[in-house]
């Protein structure tokens, strides 16, 4: 379950984890709440296909393990994107140490790797520390 600030109440609001992409409304005050994926959204074995194949955007997976030099790199940039691509884009992060089934069956074999989903589906991926503007430039084609 995700907290979500209401910007004109200031009421906190909780959103499944499945429902993160979307726009929903505050409790207590009706306003429209900003998209609970403007971070990224930690995904599990558990959880993936509810959150991640099921999402009504396109995904971006960051594949990452805490004891990886190049995926804390790489936050800052993973983070940026799940802000600007807020509603549009799902930012979704998988600790792979964590959920290895996952990570096997995207045949995830270096890390950091990035997946990306359209439709439910694996349909690209970008694999090591990769500049903004690449990663954007896949994005762009979802």
């Amino acid at each position: 379950m995700l907290e979500v600030k209401c910007p004109s109440c200031g009421a906190m609001n909780r959103v499944p984890e499945a429902r993160a992409a979307d726009q929903g409304r505050c409790g207590k005050c009706k306003a429209p709440l900003p998209s609970a994926a403007a971070t990224p959204v930690a995904v599990t074995d558990d959880t993936f296909e509810s959150v991640v194949t099921r999402a009504p955007t396109p995904a971006l997976v960051d594949c990452w393990a805490d004891w990886c030099g190049p995926c804390h790199m790489l936050a800052p940039t993973i983070d940026a994107l799940a802000r600007d691509y807020a509603g549009r884009v799902l930012v979704a992060k998988l600790d792979i140490d964590a959920n290895p089934a996952t990570a096997g069956r995207f045949d995830v074999r270096s890390i950091p790797t990035m997946l990306l989903f359209r439709d439910g589906r694996l349909v690209d991926r970008l694999v090591g520390v990769q500049p903004r503007a690449a990663i954007e430039a896949k994005l762009n084609l979802l």
